[in-house]
């Protein structure tokens, strides 16, 4: 294997959304001026949610307004309704828009309901109209949420392969498919990858993976095997549900960008990140939040190779 891979950093947006108190505005802005000079070439800023449902990102303007700008670099904001739609365009048009726009869709009428309190069908009429009124302006990321089910409904794989032709015909190309209950192994991802691949050769797949039930780093290895090579993830492994919205138990944490380097970079993957300053952004990252995180390689160092790599 040597093909290189994209990564983008989720810390700032799906890392926070399941912090209960609220991170300062510099301090994002300082995580996010960290994550640019590391080299990630995306990088989640923020969410237009409601500030009601998540208070987390009640400064999403500000955030916008205050980042950095580097030619090559995608910001991406999430937008879940039309209010989001007019939110982004307003930013756009000051001058201070996201890059990226995220739209997001279940695979099932039960986690659509708990989700966005829509069935599917409701679901995608406003995600159409919400495509239609980005106006190009964005590239726009279809994210297909609980791809591989959730403690209380399995989802059936063509359910998925459906939701993405649906979304490519509806102009979206970037097609993230979203383990949010940390579900899916690695014989799952791969069946959903080896045919989407088939189905859309010309759309661009994204491997969000959550890892709840410890199979984040096999699943995304599954994935790059498939042919995929853009990956979501977050330091320390942080984030999952919103904190006001409890979906189900346990751990929900993203992927852990510093582990997940670590065996790309092992193996032979470019990741294209500074590995000199991996690890110390990693605690910075654990200071902002003000606890341990999840970051096996943040205690342990990172692999021999990738040692060898970051001298």
């Amino acid at each position: 294997m040597s093909d290189s891979v994209v990564l983008s950093e989720c810390f700032v947006r799906d890392g926070l959304q399941h912090e209960t108190c609220f991170m300062p505005t510099p301090l994002k802005v300082a995580l996010i001026e960290r994550f640019l000079s590391l080299g990630f070439p995306r990088i989640e800023a923020t969410s237009f949610t409601h500030p009601g449902n998540v208070p987390q990102f009640n400064d999403a303007d500000e955030v916008l307004r205050a980042i950095p700008r580097s030619k090559g670099v995608g910001y991406k904001a999430t937008c879940i309704n039309m209010r989001s739609v007019e939110r982004a365009m307003a930013a756009s048009d000051a001058g201070h828009g996201p890059d990226e726009v995220s739209v997001i869709l279940c695979p099932s009428d039960m986690m659509s309901q708990r989700a966005f309190r829509r069935t599917r069908a409701v679901q995608h009429d406003l995600i159409r109209s919400m495509v239609d009124g980005f106006q190009g302006r964005f590239t726009v990321i279809g994210t297909i949420s609980f791809a591989f089910g959730s403690p209380v409904e399995a989802v059936a794989p063509q359910n998925v392969i459906d939701d993405a032709i649906w979304l490519y015909r509806n102009g979206v190309r970037h097609l993230a498919v979203a383990d949010t209950a940390g579900m899916g192994t690695p014989r799952s991802v791969a069946e959903i990858f080896k045919v989407l691949r088939r189905e859309l050769p010309d759309a661009i797949p994204i491997a969000h993976f959550h890892d709840t039930r410890g199979l984040g780093l096999t699943n995304c290895l599954a994935a790059y095997e498939e042919g995929v090579r853009h990956f979501d993830c977050a330091f320390g492994g942080a984030g999952g549900s919103p904190a006001k919205i409890n979906y189900f138990e346990g751990y929900t944490g993203n992927v852990c960008t510093e582990d997940l380097i670590n065996m790309f970079e092992t193996i032979g993957v470019r990741t294209n990140i500074d590995l000199a300053r991996l690890i110390e952004t990693a605690k910075f990252c654990e200071e902002s939040i003000g606890r341990e995180l999840h970051g096996r390689v943040t205690r342990s160092g990172l692999g021999q190779h990738t040692e060898e790599k970051a001298a």
